[in-house]
């Protein structure tokens, strides 16, 4: 009987024998070490571990015969904090030293898995009752780029979210956006209103000229063909700003 381990030195998936055929076993103090992590996790929930340790949690199934918290240490100083490091690139992650395709693909279902959980909770909601699951979402999805990302949100008549779409990808304080190929995706959808989402990877939410010149000009072609611009929000790593609420809009 075999088990998939994983490599650090070659970064690849390979056969090692399980415990049942007699083979070599996690060294006794690593499995108590795990044993009480995972202990902690389940009787105090996230707030009972600190990042790192979170991160351990999640590589004991992509490293499961090795001590993984040096790594998890190697990860947070590298990236920052736990949200970092799972919004990180694949490529910068392979960077990290240990890092192999089964710890990239273990730590990228982990952020797809927080991602489509925050989206669940505002997809097809009204998004006045819901405003703060969206503004979850949009922070869960956007903080934590090292790009600039512009999303659309589609509304309905009445309010509720139909659809959520990337438009662009950009650089660290950059993304192009074309304010009547906005309006043509909100027309093809049917859709009555929208908002505009991007981030800030500096950090920072308050918005440049250029994010307030760009808005104008949505703002103006939404008018002309009857599409309500709602709003648009700014998403820094610490928060997000509003358009609405600053009187911007």
């Amino acid at each position: 009987m075999f088990i998939r381990g994983f490599s650090e030195a070659q970064g690849q998936l390979f056969d090692t024998p399980s415990r049942d055929a007699g083979g070599p076993v996690l060294p006794s103090y690593l499995r108590d070490h795990r044993q009480r992590l995972r202990d902690r996790f389940l009787s105090g929930g996230a707030e009972a571990v600190p990042d790192y340790e979170l991160l351990e949690l999640v590589l004991f199934r992509a490293i499961p015969r090795r001590d993984v918290k040096p790594l998890a240490r190697r990860l947070i100083e590298t990236f920052g904090d736990y949200g970092q490091v799972l919004a990180a690139p694949a490529t910068r992650l392979a960077e990290v030293e240990g890092v192999g395709p089964a710890v990239i693909c273990e730590l990228k279902v982990i952020e797809a898995a927080a991602q489509r959980l925050a989206r669940a909770r505002v997809i097809n909601r009204p998004v006045v009752s819901s405003w703060q699951a969206l503004l979850d979402y949009c922070r869960t999805a956007l903080a934590n780029r090292e790009v600039e990302e512009f999303r659309l949100l589609f509304l309905d008549r009445k309010n509720v979210l139909i659809a959520d779409e990337a438009q662009a990808r950009g650089t660290v304080d950059h993304v192009p956006v074309y304010p009547r190929e906005v309006i043509k995706r909100a027309l093809e959808l049917n859709a009555s209103a929208l908002i505009l989402v991007h981030n800030h990877p500096s950090g920072d939410a308050a918005p440049s000229e250029a994010d307030i010149a760009m808005t104008q000009q949505v703002a103006a072609v939404a008018e002309v063909m009857g599409v309500v611009l709602h709003d648009h929000l700014v998403i820094g790593k610490k928060g997000a700003l509003s358009f609405r609420a600053e009187g911007l809009i």
